[in-house]
């Protein structure tokens, strides 16, 4: 039988247990760079046992705008901020990934020239996460950025090789991970975020999603996180309406025989060992829950094994620094 304690491993990633902390937007640099306070706030996750840890959107090319206090990561003056990051983590046994991705860009302005400068620069960016010594990079194919929006039906309205069907959408993606490969050593891990639906008229599609995946999965990614836009829905409780892209992960392992992870909420063990034992789904990622019980794993780990704390008010988003309300009233 599976739970979320077990220990894994992806590719030649050990993984003390089967919980991630997905993507986070923090906000909290001022210049795009790594600061004492953006480490802290992952130094305190990695100490709650959460097993791998992936960054906040990382901007990777000077291409890109930069999203309200994020963090950059375009040239090699960014690598003292990111290796401190890493160290942080790997002193409590955690692992990290380095988000990479891009805010916005011409998705059917630019030319052919320009769209593989950018894959270049995604592969630069995963040649420099190994420098700086995180475990892998995710590509952030999701929520409506950049590389999401290229996936797009609803966007994408392109004449030529990166547009018209879904193989071609999703060219860029597999241009991006072989060039990353290019560039890193064989053991350093690539995974993705993709959406399984935009939730839009016109927008992707199951047939969109499946094929971006079935080309990734051949091509060498280690790892699939399914989302989709519309996330943080309000109102998860546990046991009630938990884990709701759990049906698209689901039809996704019938098509792909590597490792899926799923986000969207989780809040009780129960739930969660349930998923993984009824589904071929390997591991689950959290956000919220982690934003107001950093330990949660630990606390679990430590036989309190009530649901999360988090009840999906998404006021963390409109606080500094995206902290829990309910934390802040603590102090």
């Amino acid at each position: 039988m599976k739970t979320i304690f077990d220990g894994t491993v992806l590719g030649a990633i050990p993984l003390k247990n089967r919980i991630w902390r997905s993507a986070t937007w923090l906000a909290l640099s001022q210049d795009g760079r790594v600061n004492d306070t953006i480490i802290r706030t992952y130094e305190v996750l990695a100490k709650g046992q959460a097993a791998a840890i992936i960054t906040g959107l990382v901007s990777i090319s000077p291409m890109d705008e930069s999203l309200l206090g994020g963090v950059c990561f375009r040239d090699d003056s960014d690598l003292e901020g990111h290796r401190r990051l890493t160290e942080s983590v790997h002193r409590y046994g955690a692992r990290i990934y380095l988000q990479a991705g891009m805010v916005d860009g011409d998705v059917n302005g630019w030319s052919r020239e320009q769209i593989r400068t950018i894959v270049g620069h995604f592969g630069d960016a995963a040649e420099r996460a190994e420098k700086a010594g995180y475990d892998g990079v995710q590509i952030h194919a999701a929520h409506f950025f950049f590389l999401s929006k290229f996936l797009s039906p609803a966007v994408n309205k392109r004449k030529d090789s990166y547009g018209g069907s879904p193989e071609d959408r999703a060219r860029i993606l597999v241009e991006i991970l072989r060039d990353m490969r290019a560039k890193t050593r064989p053991e350093f891990s690539i995974i993705i975020k993709i959406n399984a639906s935009d939730f839009l008229p016109g927008g992707l599609e199951d047939r969109d999603f499946f094929t971006a995946c079935k080309m990734l999965a051949v091509n060498g990614i280690d790892a699939i996180e399914v989302s989709a836009n519309g996330t943080s829905v309000s109102g998860v409780k546990a046991g009630v309406n938990e884990a709701y892209f759990s049906d698209y992960a689901d039809a996704l392992k019938a098509e792909v025989d590597i490792p899926v992870i799923l986000v969207g909420g989780h809040r009780s063990i129960e739930a969660m060992n349930r998923l993984l034992n009824e589904t071929d789904i390997e591991y689950l990622s959290m956000s919220r829950p982690l934003i107001r019980e950093p330990d949660l794993m630990q606390r679990w780990m430590d036989g309190d094994i009530r649901p999360a704390l988090c009840i999906s008010c998404n006021s963390c988003y409109r606080t500094d620094g995206h902290t829990c309300i309910f934390n802040s009233k603590k102090k």
